[in-house]
Formats: C-alpha cells, sequence, structure tokens
C-alpha cells in the first residue's frame, strides 16, 4: 500500500462529504467541489474520518491510491481554508489591475494584455513601495490556481539579464552577466 494513501483524512466539523457512484462531493464554508475516484480505490467513511484502500497491489494502483489521498485532503483544505499564491510584477512601467473577471496587464508590449479568469478564482492587485505590483490568485480549487498563477506568468516570463516580468513571490532568478568587453 502507498504510505500516503495509508494515512487517513481529517473531517473538519464544519465540511460535509457525500461519496457516491465513485465520486466524492465534499461542501463547506468556502464552497463545494466534487472529484471522480477511479473503482479501483474504495473509499470509506467513518464518522470523522476518510479511508482509503486499493485491492489490487499493483504499482499503478499503488500510486493511484497516494494521489487520491492527497487530492481529497486538497479539497477539504480548499473548502475550509482555501489556497493563494502571489505573483511580483517587475519592470520599469509594468502595472496590474484586477476589476471584476478581468485582469489588466501593462508588460512593456505595444498593446494592454487582458486576462480573463474564472469567477471560481478571485484576484487582487496591490503596489508595494518599490513600485512593483504584486498580485494575488485565490480559490478553493488548488489545481485551478496553480494553472491561473503559472499562465499568468507565462505572459512575460522573468528574463535573465535584468530579472524583468512575472515571477512568484520570493521566487530566485538566476541572473546572466551582460557582454563583457574584450581587450
Amino acid at each position: 500500500m502507498s504510505r500516503v494513501g495509508k494515512v487517513p483524512i481529517q473531517i473538519p466539523k464544519n465540511v460535509i462529504v457525500k461519496i457516491e457512484n465513485n465520486i466524492i462531493e465534499i461542501d463547506g464554508p468556502k464552497g463545494n467541489l466534487k472529484q471522480y475516484i477511479n473503482p479501483i480505490i474504495i473509499l470509506k467513511q467513518e464518522k470523522d474520518k476518510i479511508y482509503l484502500d486499493n485491492e489490487i497491489k499493483k504499482k499503478k494502483n499503488k500510486s493511484l491510491h497516494g494521489l487520491y489521498r492527497s487530492l481529497i485532503n486538497n479539497m477539504i483544505i480548499g473548502v475550509t481554508k482555501g489556497f493563494k499564491k502571489y505573483l511580483e510584477v517587475i519592470g520599469i512601467g509594468y502595472k496590474a489591475e484586477s476589476q471584476k473577471n478581468i485582469l489588466k496587464l501593462n508588460l512593456g508590449y505595444s498593446h494592454l494584455i487582458l486576462f480573463h479568469f474564472p469567477k471560481e478564482i478571485k484576484i487582487k492587485t496591490k503596489s508595494t513601495k518599490e513600485k512593483n505590483y504584486i498580485i494575488e490568485v485565490e480559490g478553493i480549487d488548488k489545481q485551478l490556481v496553480g494553472q491561473i498563477s503559472a499562465k499568468i506568468k507565462s505572459l512575460k516570463n522573468p528574463e535573465p539579464y535584468k530579472g524583468k516580468g512575472i515571477r512568484f513571490l520570493g521566487e530566485k532568478i538566476r541572473k546572466k552577466s551582460g557582454k563583457s568587453s574584450k581587450k
């Protein structure tokens, strides 16, 4: 059995879990999430814990066992606390502004970039003392928060010479030295 999959999942008091036909539905204070579970994995709910088991002890089944345990645990964390990712916009004249379901980005191109994001995600922007903009991506689905953050970052990846672009907050960029003159 998978080591990760063996660990039972604790269900908080304010979370409701429904398991029907290989679909697990989790309701919490922040929202509702559903996930399909492969029939190889057996779910058992006892009081305030969920146990996962697999019948056939093959290598692929062991990996699915751990995967589904992590997915269900992330769903419970998402509907109770939520997930956040922070991005930093670095560059002179680079700006970020959020309005409803549109993120407006000025990233040094000749045009303004309009990034439409789903209603399940909340994006806030703020400016820091160093004139860098911070983009906060928040939601209950960990996979969706990570995917949207990666898409925003891909609009202008940090370049290796000056480090201008969009990066995750705290991310280290290996900078290259510029041209050196030969004598």
